[in-house]
């Protein structure tokens, strides 16, 4: 868990100087979705399920930026194997969506994570 707080430092460090240095622009945020999130199907059958989170940001940015997904938390069933996979997808300079997925027998009961989006200024 130390290390996690360690790699999170040096992403916020790194975002930092990259905004001094480079003039790119950068936002950050949090994320967690669970069994009361809208179309969540993490906990519950069998086969790949996905859940999907549309995020907007705080500010639209000038060019549409990258996005870096951090996974932190995590509840899943202890008797079934853990498979998850989380990516990012239809970015904008508006938002993007986050997609969370699992499959074969696995059961997230809650997953949460934060966001990275920068991106150079025109």
């Amino acid at each position: 868990m130390k290390h996690l707080g360690i790699i999170a430092l040096c992403c916020i460090l790194f975002c930092a100087f990259g905004t001094i240095a480079y003039g790119q622009e950068f936002q950050m945020g949090t994320f967690s979705l669970t069994p009361s999130s809208d179309g969540y199907s993490l906990n519950k059958g069998s086969g790949e399920r996905i859940v999907l989170l549309e995020v907007a940001f705080p500010k639209s940015f000038e060019v549409k930026p990258d996005v870096i997904l951090n996974l932190n938390t995590i509840d899943a069933d202890k008797t079934e194997n853990l498979r998850i996979s989380m990516k990012s997808a239809s970015i904008s300079r508006d938002g993007f969506t986050i997609q969370v997925r699992t499959w074969a027998e696995s059961k997230i009961n809650m997953v949460g994570g934060t966001w990275i989006a920068v991106s150079p200024k025109k």
